[in-house]
């Protein structure tokens, strides 16, 4: 079930493929009693939410210790993922809907996820710090940098400067432009070549 990600990232530990392969069971299992997936994607919960997330991965790799913050996570995307690839980085996977927060919770805690901290509030509440914020197409950019800027740190905490690296599809000029900020656009279809991933990208711009 995990071919997608064993494809793109054949350097995982035993214990990284049991944690990705124990994701299927347990969203399936989360998602009878809380909807947090449509069924369709729950069929293709490896490459729609998995892989996708790990799109993030193949643009910047994070130093163990780097602080990152997953804005609107959902059900765990992108945090889950890839705090599993990273297990000595720190996440915080932020949400206003306690319901969604409780699948990140029982997911993390399902596959002995210790280095995430599921947290019911709304960002701009939050007085932490981060290297990074991470996030998948929450809002329009312009809205999202407003929320998070001030909360990241500048410095260096992994293979970019920290930043912003977010997930989002189709034609972003004009929007990205709204936000003046330096952005570059990675398509993901350019890192992995399933369809599914035609037209989404990781944008990136770093805290200067």
């Amino acid at each position: 079930m995990i071919e997608p990600i064993d494809k793109y990232f054949p350097d995982l530990t035993d214990r990284q493929r049991s944690q990705y392969e124990a994701l299927y069971d347990l969203y399936a299992d989360w998602n009878a009693k809380i909807n947090v997936i449509s069924r369709k994607d729950l069929d293709q919960l490896h490459v729609r939410h998995v892989l996708h997330s790990l799109a993030i991965a193949k643009v910047c790799r994070f130093d163990a210790g780097a602080r990152i913050l997953d804005v609107g996570c959902g059900g765990g995307f992108p945090s889950i993922p890839l705090a599993i690839l990273f297990p000595e980085a720190q996440f915080t996977a932020v949400d206003s809907i306690a319901k969604k927060i409780t699948v990140v919770r029982g997911v993390a805690e399902g596959i002995g996820l210790t280095n995430l901290t599921p947290c019911c509030a709304r960002v701009e509440t939050l007085n932490e710090r981060f290297d990074y914020v991470v996030s998948r197409a929450v809002t329009e950019m312009p809205a999202f940098v407003r929320w998070i800027w001030e909360k990241i740190d500048r410095g260096q905490h992994g293979t970019l400067p920290n930043g912003i690296l977010y997930l989002k599809g189709g034609d972003l000029t004009e929007e990205l432009a709204r936000t003046h900020k330096a952005w570059q656009q990675f398509p993901i279809s350019e890192l992995f070549d399933e369809e599914f991933f035609e037209t989404k990208k990781v944008v990136y711009t770093p805290k200067k």
